[in-house]
């Protein structure tokens, strides 16, 4: 038990480490004078959602309210939490709170109001994150209960918040200038070295969702590892062949893209399948960023073409894959290769209705918002950049 909890809590540090490392890679593509408006929309979920998740947000997601859609307030203000295991898994799970609307900040950049965000990343929160966790990991969650896989958040994190970023970007608006003016990273260092704590701290968002230290965190922990190598080398040889060259931001990027795709699978896959996850995961990615310039939808930093698809493509491949025999004390449905065809369809249903769900409602909050407080900075503001307009400083100062 206590070597358990050991390892759920180092993994929800992990997890919580990703956050700042989320920032840097967002950061590091900004121009400089967005770069400390990025790390703080980042950093505000580290503060406003566990505040958010202890006073209602676990209740929601995982109270015993007997419902297949949302949860009860049996567990409002962690009442009668007292088990080290139970205090323990609801810290790691707090902390995934934390990163799912963090990872929308970047499909907004350049361009949100920080007011506007701080305000709608707690409402976010409660109407849509709270609802899909439950039906995901709910005991009673239609999700879970059809039944569809999900062993880290490909669906309940990723899909979710892709398709949040593009409901939110579309009711944004596109930044001054785009796509004809399309802003270089302003410091592509920080972008690898943000991918790079994103990687390791990956290992306890999917080795830590078996919620023990013992074989099936060991399988998830390499087919994290697997995946993420083989999704960086697809995208470089993708992007190689297009182009000529082998990009910073394409090597980080298909690391990410292929984490993404691996995170609902880490658990229900065995290690040589990881590559096909991967793999497949760089390439599809690759591509898929390229859409916002054909359907005109600017989402700055392709959370959609690296969230919303690598989730959809890791969700779709395990109704093909899962594999009981391939993971320790595997007992779950198997993919259609492996006997199971009933899965994958199942799997497309979750996935659907989570992008379908997710992206209303966030449209919807965006524009109450708009239409109230407003979402986007002025035309002079976004010239002049976030970082001194909404925070008062700036990231870089040159002494004279």
């Amino acid at each position: 038990m206590e070597g358990n909890i050991a390892w759920i809590l180092t993994s929800a540090a992990l997890v919580l480490f990703m956050i700042p490392g989320l920032a840097l890679f967002y950061g590091g593509m900004v121009r400089a004078k967005n770069a400390l408006n990025m790390l703080n929309m980042n950093m505000w979920c580290l503060g406003i959602v566990p505040v958010v998740w202890v006073l209602v947000g676990l209740s929601l997601s995982a109270g015993e309210s007997g419902r297949s859609w949302l949860g009860d307030l049996s567990l409002v203000g962690l009442k009668g939490m007292s088990d080290p295991m139970d205090i323990a898994l609801f810290a790691f799970g707090m902390t995934f709170a934390c990163i799912t609307p963090a990872l929308i900040s970047g499909a907004v950049a350049d361009r949100m109001k920080f007011s506007a965000w701080m305000i709608f990343v707690p409402i976010w929160t409660l109407v849509v994150y709270c609802p899909v966790v439950y039906w995901v990991y709910g005991a009673d969650g239609w999700i879970i209960n059809l039944p569809a896989h999900d062993f880290a958040g490909g669906t309940a994190i990723h899909v979710n918040a892709g398709a949040a970023a593009l409901a939110l970007a579309i009711v944004l608006g596109k930044r001054s200038g785009w796509p004809q003016n399309r802003p270089a990273p302003h410091n592509v260092p920080f972008v690898m070295l943000g991918a790079g704590i994103l990687w390791f701290g990956w290992f306890g968002f999917n080795a830590g969702s078996a919620f023990a230290a013992d074989g099936l965190a060991a399988q998830a922990f390499l087919n994290t590892f697997i995946a993420g190598a083989a999704g960086m080398v697809a995208w470089m040889i993708t992007e190689m062949a297009k182009t000529g060259k082998v990009s910073t931001i394409g090597m980080a990027s298909g690391v990410i893209a292929a984490l993404v795709a691996i995170t609902p699978a880490a658990g229900f896959v065995g290690s040589m399948h990881s590559f096909v996850f991967g793999a497949l995961a760089g390439v599809i990615c690759f591509f898929a960023i390229e859409a916002k310039y054909r359907f005109g939808f600017d989402d700055s930093l392709d959370v959609v073409g690296i969230h919303l698809v690598g989730g959809v493509v890791g969700g779709v491949l395990l109704g093909f894959m899962a594999d009981a025999s391939a993971v320790p004390g595997g007992d779950f449905v198997n993919g259609v290769f492996f006997g199971g065809g009933i899965l994958v369809w199942n799997q497309i249903l979750s996935i659907v209705v989570v992008m379908a769900f997710s992206f209303v409602a966030t449209f919807v909050i965006a524009k109450v918002l708009d239409s109230t407080i407003g979402l986007r900075v002025s035309e002079s503001t976004e010239m002049t950049g976030l970082d001194v307009s909404d925070h008062g400083e700036a990231a870089y100062v040159m002494d004279a």
